[in-house]
């Protein structure tokens, strides 16, 4: 599914990221399985997590099946569309749609390295040749 057709960018809670998160990592993933990769950064509770499987499954972020006893839950968001919607929303909320104060904001405080200019370069490279 295309993020931005039936969930809003708003919709995906943090904590609720982190559960795509690992989803997007390895999948499928029964529900213990996802709680003990989570915990590799910091304790979450059982039941916790188990209230934002429900949640995304409602929100048609990730499936189920049952596999015998338990279900096993995949991913239906692609990671680039989310990351994608979630960038724009953020250019918009942020920015008024333009990209260049985020960017310079960066480069400012020294965040970018030779690596994102070099990036950067090539985006703005295949830009002009698609666009003269």
């Amino acid at each position: 599914m295309r993020f931005g057709e039936k969930i809003g960018m708003s919709d995906i809670s943090k904590a609720e990221f982190e559960v795509l998160e690992v989803l997007w990592e390895k999948h499928p993933l029964a529900a213990n399985e996802i709680i003990e990769a989570l915990n590799c950064k910091k304790t979450w509770h059982e039941k916790t997590v188990k209230t934002l499987l429900s949640r995304l499954v409602k929100k048609q972020a990730i499936s189920f099946e049952k596999d015998q006893r338990r279900y096993l839950y995949s991913p239906l968001l692609e990671r680039e569309a989310y990351t994608e919607v979630e960038s724009q929303g953020l250019v918009e909320r942020l920015f008024s749609g333009r990209i260049s104060p985020l960017v310079a904001g960066f480069a400012k405080n020294k965040n970018l390295d030779k690596e994102d200019i070099d990036a950067l370069k090539s985006i703005i490279n295949e830009w002009e040749k698609e666009h003269d």
